[in-house]
């Protein structure tokens, strides 16, 4: 892969694919915590690879768990697999100190692109605060780096049903601009199920100013327990007509996958057709959903 391709700004690339109407498409893995789970991320990715993706992303785990993981992989994605890979970042228990090595470090990998988050309160420490000099807050993340590293392209996140932890979809909304107007070139959202969600979001969002990309994440479903995972943890809403036909053959694999793709397919053209710049892909690590979707789509 080129230094140049390497050093591509994905905020450049929702640019100029916007001008001819193209979709973008990415697909999301997370730093496997074993072998077996690393020989599965290397098929996918050999797999995923011949679908040409305009970029990939990689997890950071909670309170910077897998910050060299994720390093490693974004980087290995980068050099051996020639494509372009964002690595995501959680401001959560890091000082300054640590922020300015990451972004050093990802710097010198030739890694360009961030997501940059606020991550996940740590679960044993209700009355947690940052380091002194460290950030509560993505925004204040992304202002940072957007100051001190203006070089590096920031991705930031999205919820079309409201951040769990947010009073209201307004006072969401409102922190939403802020991590925009500090710097943040494109959105993804978490994952949904509802389209119109997606799509009324979009409206408020654009209605206040904000102003760039929003992309929809979608994960399909391949296991009828993941259902229950994804309306408490995600905080989002299922159709009620495919939980319905779900549970009809919740034990039957082939059957759930057969319909949860249907689903799928018929979710990312909704949501293309209504003007998404591209679909980001939830992987969870395994290719044959992804594929399926894109050739579906393409």
């Amino acid at each position: 892969m080129s230094s140049t391709n390497i050093k591509r700004k994905i905020g450049d690339i929702y640019t100029e694919a916007a001008r001819t109407g193209r979709p973008v498409f990415s697909f999301e893995f997370f730093p496997p915590k074993n072998e077996k789970g690393e020989a599965q991320l290397y098929a996918t990715l050999e797999e995923l690879r011949a679908h040409h993706p305009d970029f990939v992303s990689v997890t950071y785990g909670a309170g910077g768990s897998t910050r060299d993981r994720t390093l490693e992989w974004v980087r290995a994605i980068q050099d051996r697999f020639g494509m372009l890979a964002m690595a995501h970042y959680t401001c959560i228990g890091s000082s300054r100190v640590d922020v300015e090595k990451m972004l050093s470090d990802l710097y010198s990998a030739g890694i360009r692109n961030i997501m940059s988050l606020r991550g996940d309160m740590p679960a044993d420490n209700p009355d947690y605060q940052p380091p002194a000099d460290g950030f509560f807050y993505a925004n204040e993340l992304i202002a940072f780096i957007r100051e001190t590293r203006p070089d590096f392209c920031l991705g930031g996140a999205c919820y079309p049903e409201k951040h769990q932890e947010a009073p209201s979809p307004d006072v969401d909304l409102r922190n939403l601009k802020r991590k925009v107007d500090a710097g943040a070139e494109f959105l993804v959202s978490q994952l949904f199920f509802l389209n119109e969600r997606y799509f009324d979001f979009v409206k408020r969002c654009r209605d206040i100013g904000i102003e760039v990309p929003i992309v929809p994440g979608i994960m399909p479903i391949t296991n009828f327990k993941q259902i229950e995972r994804f309306t408490t943890m995600a905080g989002c809403e299922m159709p009620g007509g495919l939980v319905k036909e779900l549970g009809k053959v919740a034990e039957d694999k082939e059957a759930l996958q057969r319909i949860s793709l249907e689903f799928s397919i018929k979710q990312c053209r909704e949501l293309l057709d209504g003007g998404a710049p591209g679909i980001h892909f939830y992987t969870l690590n395994q290719s044959y959903a992804t594929m399926h979707i894109l050739d579906a789509l393409r």
